[in-house]
């Protein structure tokens, strides 16, 4: 189930600016979120009287590594990896920081974890056609084996990786 929201009634993040034109691309803007956890977040001000309780989402914090290119990055892990496309302005996004860190830690042993900052490698998100965020894409040798979107729980995440590769924890 997806939550959609018009625009108008949505704040450009980052801008103190009443203006509600935050996008040329789409009137609505969809936001999905696991079933458990849509009654820890809302959208508005912090101080208006809400039934629901408020959910700081962390800032996106990733180890930075450097390789030549991505296709180097894939080349030389020994294991399959795990790319998480995001935006830092995208809210799903900074909802999966710490689960991807959950995660990353789970199956350490297993997958590589890598973030990609879609707005500072646009190249990247055009190659591999990323239209949604967040979009996880599980290459093994190199190559594209599994694609997903959207917002998961750690469970959910780790079984659809699990799955996908045909892994046992």
């Amino acid at each position: 189930m997806a939550l959609s929201v018009p625009a108008a009634t949505v704040r450009c993040l980052g801008s103190r600016s009443s203006s509600t034109a935050c996008s040329k691309y789409s009137s609505l803007s969809s936001l999905q979120f696991p079933r458990q956890l849509r009654h820890q977040l809302r959208i508005g001000q912090k101080n208006s009287p809400s039934p629901f309780q408020i959910l700081n989402l962390p800032r996106v914090e990733a180890k930075k590594q450097s390789f030549s290119s991505f296709d180097d990055l894939l080349a030389k892990s020994d294991k399959p990896v795990l790319v998480d496309f995001y935006a830092t302005w995208c809210g799903p996004c900074q909802f999966m920081v710490p689960i991807l860190n959950e995660v990353s830690a789970t199956l350490k042993d297993k997958v590589q974890v890598v973030k990609i900052d879609t707005e500072k490698y646009p190249s990247i998100a055009d190659k591999y056609k990323i239209e949604a965020l967040p979009t996880f894409i599980i290459f093994k040798d190199g190559k594209p084996y599994d694609r997903f979107e959207g917002a998961l729980t750690a469970d959910q995440l780790i079984q659809r990786i699990e799955a996908s590769l045909q892994v046992k924890q």
